[in-house]
């Protein structure tokens, strides 16, 4: 007995020693707010993804959903700045405090998940490790691969899946590593590799800065799980659940049918899931700290997760991508988001 009152003596004692210091820090959500802003990390330029005009425009799937929070948090998607990091980089950014969330096509694992003191908070692209190669070098699989000079980023997954599948296939390599994936393009371009690999996706990127992309190709083969999401800080899961719930009210409204252009129309559905997520029955709103139509202006202003595909890497875009398994799971993809109810 003696022992159990002194441990509770102990917690009071540090728990008001917390409060009496000041070290009881304040949300992400109350800084956020705070400063009228929300801090994004996102790459240093990846077409589709996070790329800057010249102008300083910041367009693509993961500046949209960070376009997103902020119309979800402030009313207003332009409430952003973006601060472009290299992925040897965008780890620290986040962790120090100098960004609010990272959205910057960063692969979910289990040790990036539980030893960095970070959270994914969900994925927003599905994708999967693949090789670029010259169309003249004649290769049409990446099991003629063996002996090849391959450009590659530093920092990432990339490099672990590259080792692992010329192990595997009892083949060799020549890495050529850059900092950033423009400098690994530029390396492709000028012939300093054989072969590009990164993220399927962000090789359709890549080769449309080439001078002559159809003078690539992408080779059939997929050689890992890629799912790509935003990043918070652990410790705050207030933040991590507006996070993870801005992108599923994106996910469902477009398998509820709720457009940016349908969603002044749609406040008037007598659909109970529709209502819940756009804020005019329930208070969803209020679960996450958020205003009752946060799901109504995410919607209204930023767009549903096909329409920010389809605007930054689909069919009619320079990427072309296809939704593939990022189509809905109703529709032959497994994108699936939990309801909001």
């Amino acid at each position: 007995m003696r022992k159990a009152k002194s441990i509770a003596l102990g917690v009071a004692l540090a728990l008001g020693a917390t409060v009496a210091s000041g070290v009881m820090a304040a949300t992400t959500l109350e800084n956020v707010m705070e400063k009228g802003r929300l801090q994004c990390g996102v790459t240093t330029g990846l077409p589709g993804f996070s790329q800057p005009d010249e102008k300083g425009n910041w367009t693509g799937i993961d500046v949209d959903t960070c376009r997103a929070m902020a119309a979800a948090i402030f009313g207003d998607p332009k409430a952003v700045d973006f601060t472009p990091l290299t992925a040897k980089e965008r780890f620290t950014a986040l962790q120090s405090g100098e960004i609010d969330v990272l959205s910057r096509n960063t692969t979910w694992t289990l040790t990036r998940d539980v030893s960095l003191g970070l959270n994914f908070a969900g994925v927003n692209y599905y994708d999967g490790q693949g090789f670029l190669v010259s169309k003249d070098i004649g290769v049409n699989d990446a099991a003629e691969l063996d002996g090849a000079t391959v450009c590659i980023q530093a920092g990432t997954t990339t490099e672990l899946n590259l080792a692992d599948y010329f192990r595997a296939k009892s083949m060799e390599f020549k890495p050529i590593v850059f900092d950033t994936s423009e400098q690994t393009v530029q390396g492709f371009a000028a012939g300093r590799c054989d072969v590009l690999t990164s993220d399927r996706s962000q090789l359709a990127a890549l080769r449309s800065k080439l001078a002559d992309p159809s003078s690539a190709k992408i080779l059939p083969n997929t050689i890992s799980k890629e799912p790509l999401g935003p990043v918070v800080r652990q410790g705050d899961d207030q933040w991590f659940n507006i996070v993870k719930w801005v992108l599923s009210v994106q996910i469902n409204a477009e398998e509820l049918g709720v457009t940016s252009s349908n969603a002044d129309d749609m406040l008037k559905s007598d659909n109970p899931s529709i209502q819940r997520l756009l804020g005019t029955d329930g208070d969803m709103g209020a679960k996450l700290g958020l205003p009752a139509d946060f799901g109504y202006k995410v919607v209204s202003l930023v767009g549903n997760y096909g329409e920010i595909y389809d605007r930054n890497v689909g069919p009619d875009t320079p990427l072309g991508l296809d939704r593939g398994i990022n189509a809905l799971w109703n529709d032959g993809g497994i994108l699936y988001a939990p309801p909001v109810r």
